[in-house]
């Protein structure tokens, strides 16, 4: 089970549930590692669209973690995290949303990922 394997932040992890959620969650905050989560949904053509780049970018960012919630397989999650539209992207760090985008706009994304880089040095 995904939730049970060590945090491998090379790679989008997929949250199984709310209770992986929790122990991705828990795991990070304990390693003070910021969480990019990208919120997704089998029939939303733009969230599919931005799973490659959003692989690319864990490859990249590899002291950011790194999740994929599906909103119909995951419902608490994404209800928890106000997620209404997808693609949606929420930076956590310490526990705590940071940052929120709605849509498909990889430069957004990655500008504001670096923005999170730059703060955390």
């Amino acid at each position: 089970m995904e939730a049970r394997q060590q945090i491998s932040k090379s790679r989008v992890l997929k949250v199984e549930s709310g209770e992986s959620w929790e122990s991705f969650m828990a795991q990070a905050k304990s390693q003070g590692s910021p969480v990019f989560v990208h919120f997704s949904a089998s029939w939303c053509v733009p969230s599919l669209a931005m799973n490659s780049y959003v692989e690319e970018l864990a490859m990249n960012y590899q002291d950011i973690l790194f999740l994929l919630v599906d909103v119909d397989e995951v419902k608490e999650v994404a209800s928890k995290m106000e997620v209404k539209a997808m693609p949606t992207f929420i930076i956590i760090k310490d526990g705590t949303p940071v940052d929120k985008m709605v849509g498909a706009n990889p430069e957004e994304i990655k500008k504001r990922i670096e923005a999170l880089v730059h703060r955390s040095i």
